[in-house]
């Protein structure tokens, strides 16, 4: 424990203070003498009746700070429940892109392996399209569907991350 001594207008008061206090506690002190030098000449006759001015000085100062303090801590919290809002939005519409990205990448797996398949049976079946030339034509149309659908997947992909 530590024993100062704090000056609040014109006397000294000794005071005993827990260790590494003694610069906080001068401190406060020095806030009282400030709201009792603002008393200036309409000081009372007593020690006290000015030291009490001081306080309620204090304590106004006090109950306007926490006056602020939750009007603040109110409008933060407002806002907060309006961002709420937006966030469960956003996720919603994130999920729902997932989903669309998903059922579009399924889609093109498909495709091609559709492709493969028809790749496979068109190297054996040169005389179904009655030339081969006609059936390069139908794969070269299969190859475009594929890569067209392979482009909307990325589109999707894009769209749901700049969201």
């Amino acid at each position: 424990m530590s024993e100062i001594t704090i000056q609040v207008g014109p006397r000294s008061y000794p005071f005993v203070c827990g260790d590494g206090e003694e610069a906080h506690i001068r401190k406060l002190a020095a806030m009282i003498d400030e709201k009792y030098e603002q008393l200036g000449a309409a000081r009372g006759p007593q020690e006290a009746q000015n030291l009490l001015f001081a306080a309620l000085f204090l304590a106004d100062e006090l109950a306007e700070a926490r006056k602020v303090a939750k009007k603040s801590s109110e409008n933060v919290e407002h806002e907060k429940a309006k961002s709420g809002g937006k966030t469960a939005e956003l996720e919603s519409r994130i999920e729902t892109l997932t989903k669309s990205e998903a059922r579009a990448r399924e889609e093109i797996e498909a495709l091609k392996m559709e492709l493969a398949e028809m790749r496979e049976a068109a190297s054996h079946q040169h005389d179904l399209f009655g030339a081969p030339g006609l059936s390069e034509a139908v794969i070269e149309r299969l190859e475009a569907l594929a890569t067209k659908a392979e482009a909307t997947a990325d589109a999707l992909e894009a769209k749901g991350t700049a969201s």
